[in-house]
Parts: structure tokens; C-alpha cells; sequence
């Protein structure tokens, strides 16, 4: 049951795939502390998951874009605001994919063509969505904009490859957006840097159960779950973390201050 922690808020939720997905339990907990949401995935995904299921059961409009189009990026805000009724109170980016970790290249034998694309869906996206939101307008005064990242941003993961730094570099464009973007309207943007989480994207990545089990034995607190992850998100979109910005905020059970 919620708390109206998000009463009477809007918001754009990315990167629902299944039940499996971050982004699905953070759609689920907004929508049940009150807030209106739109959901939006690539075409790829929106034909292969089950974002529909989602959008119908929690009455949220699904809409198509892919991330590494300026063009697909301004329609989904422009219809999202449209169909919500007015400006976006929160949106979280739940975007990441690597061709070179699918085709599982070694971190010293990488396609560079595909490290690029790695780059633009996972990180530039990030820039793209926000650039757009900046642009136009479209985000209330303190509003709130989160992306999801993971401690290979600092630390080594030999086998999550470039992905890496994909995060690091989405931390680095919220830093720098958050300047901007809290100077002119205090919309705060920050990156959550989650625990490793059985996902159907992370579950992919070699050696994931290893590290999974691993990282659950040396956190202090266990990993954080993806429903955890989710109560953060809803945190952080709601008005209690409205001084909070530019930081990269570690949930993992203490896993990235454990020795």
C-alpha cells in the first residue's frame, strides 16, 4: 500500500522489458504512490517484452522511441506531456546495451563500431532525453531525473567490458546536466548505482551468478533487490529528496565500502 509519495506527479518511466526489469517494479511503485506515468522502450523491445501487459494493468500510455533518435526523443515528450496533462514532474533512465558483451568479445578485442553504439544507447541517450527536456521546457521546478548505473563506473569488471564506461560516462552527463538543468528550474539529477541484480539484461553478462552471489556474500546487507531499488527510485522522484543532485548514490547493501 503507498503513501502518496508521489501524489499528483507525471512522469516518463524507460527500459521496462518483463517483470524482471528495474524499471518495471520502479513503473509499479509510482504509479502505486499516486503518480501518472508513461512508459516507453525501443521498438525491439516493445515487441519482444511484455511492456504491454505492464501499460495496460497500471493504465499508463506506452510509447515507442528509440534512444539514439533526436527525432524519436522529441516526439516521446512532446506526446507524453500531451497525453499527461502538462510538464514532467520525473523520468527515469533504465537504458543499456552492449553488442560486443552479447557477442561476447573480450575487453581487449572489441569492435569499436559496436563500442559506439554501446556508448549511445547506454550514455548518450542519457544526454539526448535530458538535452530535449532542457530544450523545451518540458520539466517542472523540482523535478527530478534518474539514471541507473553500477560500480564498474569505478571499479574493475573485466567481463562487463565497455559497458564501464557507458556508466562512467552517464554519471559524468549527470553531474554535468544537474548543474544546469538545478541552476535554472532546481530539477535535480543524480544516478543510483544498484546492486547486481538478476535482470533478463543483467543475467546476460559472463560470469553474472558468480559475481551475483559473490558481491551478495560481501555486502554487509545482502544485495539490494530490484524492488528496493525501486522504493530509492520513488525517493528520489519524490519532494523528500528535493536538495539532493549531481550525485552518483550507491545502493548495494554496502557492498562498494566493504573490504
Amino acid at each position: 500500500m503507498g503513501n502518496n509519495l508521489l501524489q499528483g506527479k507525471r512522469g516518463v518511466i524507460s527500459g521496462a522489458l518483463d517483470d524482471q526489469s528495474i524499471a518495471w517494479k520502479v513503473a509499479e511503485r509510482c504509479v502505486e504512490e499516486g503518480a501518472t506515468i508513461v512508459l516507453t522502450n525501443a521498438p525491439v523491445a516493445m515487441r519482444f517484452g511484455k511492456i504491454n501487459e505492464l501499460g495496460e494493468r497500471l493504465n499508463a500510455p506506452i510509447i515507442s522511441a528509440d534512444a539514439t533518435s533526436e527525432d524519436d526523443i522529441e516526439n516521446l515528450f512532446k506526446e507524453s506531456t500531451d497525453r499527461l496533462g502538462g510538464k514532467l514532474d520525473f523520468m527515469l533512465h533504465s537504458i543499456g546495451m552492449s553488442l560486443n558483451v552479447r557477442k561476447k568479445r573480450e575487453y581487449t578485442n572489441l569492435k569499436y563500431d559496436w563500442m559506439k553504439k554501446t556508448f549511445d544507447i547506454s550514455a548518450i541517450s542519457f544526454h539526448r532525453m535530458m538535452q530535449n527536456l532542457y530544450q523545451n521546457d518540458l520539466m517542472s521546478d523540482w523535478g527530478s531525473i534518474v539514471g541507473l548505473s553500477y560500480m564498474a563506473a569505478q571499479r574493475t569488471f573485466p567481463d562487463y567490458n565497455e559497458m564501464a564506461e557507458s556508466k562512467a560516462l552517464l554519471e559524468s552527463f549527470a553531474r554535468s546536466f544537474g548543474y544546469h538543468f538545478g541552476e535554472r528550474n532546481k530539477v535535480r539529477v543524480n544516478t543510483i548505482s544498484q546492486s547486481p541484480t538478476m535482470t533478463t539484461a543483467g543475467s546476460g553478462v559472463k560470469g553474472f551468478q558468480e559475481f551475483f552471489n559473490y558481491a551478495d556474500k560481501m555486502s554487509p546487507l545482502g544485495n539490494a533487490s530490484s524492488d528496493a531499488c525501486a522504493d530509492y527510485c520513488v525517493f528520489m522522484f519524490s519532494d523528500l529528496s528535493r536538495m539532493i543532485t549531481m550525485q552518483n548514490l550507491m545502493h548495494d547493501g554496502g557492498f562498494s565500502s566493504s573490504g
